[in-house]
């Protein structure tokens, strides 16, 4: 839906301004507007006040009196006359009712009370399959079922996903349900931590409404059908369903066990300076010779129940994605020789050369959990050794629960505002995976029209060992500074595995970076003090024993860094915390 389509434009207008002034200044305020941005965007009734819009989700007191002085100013500044608060149109009405219901005797008319209808959730919605997946259970069941349990029974009762923002404008999943079914009692919630859920005795007669509603009985019979001798319970569903793929993506998901790659890049020994590397004569692809192809990793999905979401969509964007296991990132761009033997002839291997573009993707709330396990951290430093000069970081603006969204904001403002500015990756905000595949599609439009036009200059494989790749690239970039040089997708793939080409080095970085508060950075620079786990171990044990010698343990990485600046600087309770572990043999 256009923003013209809107039923209150000028309303919507005016929160867009708002929400495109937060996202430059990368406010906390973000989520606020996006949501009364989207809900608003998506009502199709019309307001004749901005107070009437806090029944919508986002729009509070604050919000809908900024939008009132705003619409005040715009009546003013054009001769209209400002609309009646609803609160004064409701007083006006109570008082005229009031009269009217007076009879001559000065007696009121009694109204008619409606019996309330009975509660039936819609087809195929996250209450109706959350009702049928716990009717399952038997009446007099002793326990109930935990979510993941239930998402699993009542995902084929829904057209909406239980795990997945559901699409085109809301951020909520299918089980946000659960509020509803908990507040109109028909559901049991019992157990803390491991929540439990099953159907009150209201719940099981909502349940029953549904088996004996004719209308339902139309339902998919291959996965969703009632049988007939349930005996008052609905079947049991299996516990595992899977969605057939279609059969591009069977074709294409032939090509995933590529990641399955020797090592074919041998460690080799240090580089002291420039004259240690290696001197080649590249392999040159003229303009034209070539394409450029979105590489895709199989795992990015939309849903367990369904995987094939982003391929099919990019597909009907005009991009076929190539799907694959891929060693780092969600997504990269490769080029594909039209002689699929020119790279074998000189020197390479294979028939695809990695391009300098890759993107991690990344939900709200994937990105909160990977602050908190350290993750973030240790993929953005595989990217950086991987060589790739332009990395793209795809944050989705999911809605979060917002009480444990508040107690990792600030970690989640400045893992954004430290990957922009210290890594100086580029990082797109998007506020559903449909937009992020709209994302990926224009860059892969656009990286066909520049690259294809290009001479591509390959590295020979034959050339190449993990000491010399990154120093290499650095050096071809001051010398020849109006060219780029690439490697092949094997070659790539092989030093960038997580295990194929795991060093010491590496295994050394990822010990140290499992302590929180060691950034990259940090791993870096005190492997270079203490070349390996042994020598560190040892360092810590010259500190001798008793209370000197721990103070000595406490202070020892600090003695050695906390001269250093920024980032790569280690303050004393750091330093301890690294003796603690270290230190204690």
């Amino acid at each position: 839906m256009e923003d013209a389509a809107c039923a209150n434009p000028q309303l919507l207008a005016w929160v867009k301004e708002w929400l495109d002034l937060a996202r430059e200044r990368n406010s906390k305020g973000i989520t606020t507007y996006k949501n009364a941005y989207d809900s608003l965007k998506a009502c199709p009734l019309t307001f004749q006040h901005p107070a009437e819009l806090q029944q919508l989700k986002g729009f509070g007191p604050k919000l809908c009196g900024r939008l009132e002085e705003n619409l005040k100013k715009y009546c003013h500044e054009n001769g209209v006359a400002m609309p009646e608060h609803p609160q004064t149109r409701k007083a006006a009405q109570r008082a005229q009712n009031s009269g009217a219901l007076e009879d001559d005797e000065g007696s009121k008319t009694t109204k008619k009370t409606r019996k309330p209808k009975a509660y039936v959730p819609v087809f195929r919605s996250g209450a109706y399959a959350l009702v049928v997946g716990l009717s399952t259970l038997a009446e007099d069941a002793p326990t109930g079922m935990t979510k993941s349990e239930l998402i699993e029974i009542a995902q084929p009762h829904c057209d909406s996903s239980f795990t997945a923002p559901s699409d085109p404008t809301k951020f909520y999943t299918a089980w946000n349900s659960m509020k509803t079914l908990l507040q109109k009692e028909l559901v049991y919630e019992r157990g803390r931590p491991l929540r439990k859920y099953s159907l009150t005795d209201e719940g099981w007669e909502v349940a029953k409404r549904i088996k004996n509603n004719c209308e339902l009985q139309t339902e998919d019979k291959e996965n969703h059908s009632f049988g007939s001798k349930s005996g008052g319970r609905l079947p049991e569903i299996p516990s595992s369903i899977h969605r057939q793929q279609s059969p591009v993506a069977e074709v294409e998901l032939q090509e995933a066990p590529r990641s399955a790659l020797p090592s074919l890049i041998p460690e080799g020994s240090s580089i002291a300076d420039a004259s240690s590397l290696p001197t080649f004569a590249p392999i040159r692809l003229p303009p034209g010779s070539f394409s450029v192809h979105l590489l895709l990793d199989v795992r990015e999905v939309r849903a367990k129940t369904d995987r094939d979401y982003m391929q099919e969509e990019l597909t009907k964007q005009g991009v076929k994605p190539i799907m694959r296991s891929l060693e780092l990132g969600d997504a990269q761009w490769i080029a594909k020789p039209h002689d699929p033997s020119l790279l074998a002839r000189h020197g390479s291997e294979g028939d695809e050369i990695v391009l300098d573009w890759i993107v991690e993707r990344k939900r709200l709330d994937d990105l909160v959990g990977s602050i908190k396990d350290g993750r973030f951290h240790e993929q953005k430093f595989r990217l950086k050794r991987s060589g790739v000069k332009k990395v793209i970081y795809i944050i989705e603006d999911i809605a979060m629960d917002p009480a444990s969204f508040q107690r990792y904001e600030e970690s989640v403002q400045s893992a954004i505002a430290s990957t922009q500015v210290f890594n100086r990756y580029f990082v797109k905000r998007t506020s559903k995976m449909d937009e992020t595949i709209k994302y990926l599609a224009r860059m892969t439009n656009m990286l066909q029209r520049t690259y294809e036009k290009r001479q591509l200059n390959v590295i020979p494989t034959t050339v190449l060992t993990a000491q010399n790749y990154i120093p290499l690239l650095e050096h071809l970039a001051q010398k020849d500074t109006g060219q780029s040089y690439y490697i092949s997708y094997s070659a790539f793939a092989s030093m960038a595995s997580k295990s194929d080409m795991m060093t010491l080095r590496d295994v050394y970085l990822k010990m140290l970076m499992a302590t929180k508060g060691i950034t990259g950075e940090r791993a870096i620079e005190i492997q270079k003090r203490w070349k390996t786990p042994c020598e560190l171990v040892k360092a810590f044990g010259a500190c001798g024993l008793g209370e000197a010698g721990q103070k000595r343990k406490q202070e020892l990485v600090f003695n050695g860094m906390g001269h250093l600046f920024g980032r790569k600087k280690i303050a004393k309770p750091l330093s301890q915390k690294i003796a603690e572990v270290w230190g204690d043999s």
